[in-house]
């Protein structure tokens, strides 16, 4: 569903509509469009919204189903797993890249900062990320 199917009441909790940057980082949250949001978040083209995956191991490809209906405004998933990455070939990375998704796994500092400089660039980038102390 693209941000233009979305009434406000069909959005997902926490959803802040177009594109932001992160702001900041830290203390279990995230600031953006001059909030501040406690738990992790998913950024994409059409809007960050709250995610509600709290450690690494519950990364799977159905609570990234956010990031899936947006395949086609995505160009490059970036999934920030906490204070540690992730293997590359972690079974959800591969099976996003199998459906044609570029998928970058890192640590959260790491992925918030790539996310900024890709978005900055106007790329078509989206972001999931675990929120981080």
């Amino acid at each position: 569903m693209s941000s233009s199917d979305q009434s406000p009441a069909n959005r997902p909790h926490g959803f802040v509509p177009g594109g932001h940057q992160i702001d900041s980082y830290g203390n279990g949250g995230f600031r953006f469009a001059g909030m501040s949001h406690k738990g992790s978040v998913i950024a994409m083209p059409t809007g960050i919204q709250s995610w509600a995956v709290s450690m690494p191991t519950r990364i799977d490809v159905s609570s990234l189903t956010p990031v899936m209906v947006e395949l086609g405004q995505i160009d490059m998933l970036l999934i920030g797993t906490g204070e540690k990455a992730l293997p590359q070939d972690s079974p959800f990375a591969r099976a996003l890249r199998e459906l044609g998704l570029a998928v970058d796994v890192m640590d959260t500092p790491s992925a918030a900062r790539t996310y900024n400089v890709l978005f900055a660039e106007g790329r078509r980038v989206a972001a999931a990320l675990l929120a981080v102390g």
